[in-house]
């Protein structure tokens, strides 16, 4: 079970302060890399037009852009809401950026205006990896970095 709580204090830490984006959602992404287990990535896309644009990550190479509305991290940005999947094989259009992929959650980011400015990706080689603790946790981490670096 994960201590969210701590990793709030850690990320804030981290990223508070700091007039560096890139730089922050490097460390952010290393942060939850290190400390979450059983992941294979960990990382953002930025929004860009009607576009994510792959940022900072930790894991393989991964998929550079993706449409909003397509896959896992398209559907979470246009729908602007968190997607829980447990078995990405069973998920209609889900792109398969590393085959080892097998569960993943994705929460939206919003700039300052509101409008979703990027998302943060997180991906496991364990079905059904990510839970409803989850998904609070990290949408709790997600508005820190929104009030720190968008």
């Amino acid at each position: 079970m994960t201590d969210y709580s701590a990793l709030a204090e850690k990320l804030t830490a981290l990223v508070a302060g700091v007039s560096h984006p890139i730089a922050d959602l490097a460390n952010a992404s290393a942060l939850l890399y290190g400390e979450l287990p059983d992941l294979n990535w960990a990382g953002f896309y930025l929004a860009e037009g009607e576009r994510l644009i792959l940022g900072p990550f930790q894991g393989r190479p991964a998929c550079i852009e993706i449409p909003f509305g397509r896959g896992v991290c398209g559907t979470a940005a246009r729908e602007d809401r968190t997607v829980l999947v447990p078995d990405v094989h069973l998920f209609p259009g889900h792109i398969a950026c590393d085959g080892a992929s097998r569960s993943e959650i994705v929460v939206p980011l919003h700039g300052g205006d509101g409008r979703v400015a990027g998302v943060l990706d997180l991906d496991s080689p364990r079905i059904g990896r990510f839970t409803e603790e989850d998904r609070a946790g990290l949408e709790t981490l997600a508005r820190i970095l929104e009030r720190e670096v968008f």
